[in-house]
């Protein structure tokens, strides 16, 4: 009899956690909407304004998509010919800049990152407490300082410093020691280093495969970070030929008194395709690469 009464005190209490427990899912579900429409809506809007006029656009905030998409495009390319920067020219120079740059970026992080892992030599901790401490030093402040400097080489106006100095990035390599912490195992190049394989090919044929997805999260986020960049090239590139997509646009609103606004909604959505393919490519790696990467086994 008292077995009988413990089992019907049990299974309310267990319908009321799995009710509890599909609470928790419908609220997380509603969470995630909610953030997923917060993130796409800027999206929506760009590509609507971009099927707008600009006296439309000026008027208020619409979704819904109008008609003058071609003819939007057509005054683009129509502007574009008083211009020195074309769209086509515009775009060859951000892929110049930007695939070197990323490539530089995420080789040279997960290389640094593997010697401070595999590695023990004296004054370890003390470069990665420096790598560490340069993820707080911004841009911004180390600007005039890097101008001069390349004022002294003679590579202002150049696609050099905008790619070479690609190579130190500390908060790519933190992630990338964070991700081998987590999924490298020492033993593997210790086996390799008897199998008599050299560091670099150790290197390029066991621990690059191993961290594919942290490169491909790394390259994603890095490559999106470049494409967009705006204060560094504005700094260092005079030449109007040599500007990058984010610079054409900027050139399209120059004129404060004629500008127009669908022309440069067409503009901005022209330099987010790129950015849209690249993460169809890769993003069947970036949550793989995010949830391991950031978790130390």
């Amino acid at each position: 009899m008292a077995n009988f009464q413990s089992t019907n005190v049990e299974i309310p209490k267990q319908k009321s956690y799995s009710a509890k427990l599909h609470m928790q899912r419908v609220l997380r579900s509603i969470v995630c909407i909610l953030f997923c429409i917060m993130s796409l809506l800027p999206f929506l809007l760009m590509i609507m304004n971009a099927t707008r006029t600009s006296s439309a656009i000026q008027s208020g905030v619409s979704l819904i998509p109008s008609t003058h998409l071609i003819e939007n495009w057509k005054m683009l390319m129509a502007k574009q010919n008083g211009m020195q920067l074309t769209l086509q020219g515009a775009l060859k120079n951000s892929l110049l800049i930007t695939i070197p740059g990323t490539f530089l970026t995420v080789y040279a992080s997960c290389m640094t990152a593997y010697g401070i892992h595999v590695y023990n030599f004296k004054l370890k901790k003390f470069a990665w407490a420096f790598i560490m401490g340069i993820m707080m030093v911004p841009t911004q402040v180390t600007i005039i300082g890097f101008y001069r400097f390349m004022i002294q080489l003679k590579l202002v106006d150049t696609y050099i410093p905008l790619i070479i100095p690609c190579i130190a990035a500390p908060s790519v390599v933190f992630f990338m020691k964070q991700y081998m912490e987590s999924t490298l195992s020492l033993e593997m190049i210790e086996a390799a280093r008897i199998d008599g394989a050299r560091e670099f090919r150790t290197f390029n044929t066991i621990i690059m495969p191993i961290m594919k997805p942290a490169v491909a999260t790394q390259a994603i986020f890095n490559f999106i970070a470049q494409w967009n960049n705006l204060f560094t090239p504005t700094v260092l590139l005079t030449t109007d030929t040599k500007k990058t997509l984010p610079l054409f646009v900027q050139m399209l609103t120059s004129d404060q008194f004629r500008v127009d606004y669908g022309v440069v909604y067409v503009g901005l959505a022209v330099t987010v395709v790129p950015l849209i393919i690249v993460y169809l490519i890769l993003s069947k790696y970036i949550v793989a690469g995010v949830a391991l990467g950031g978790v130390k086994g």
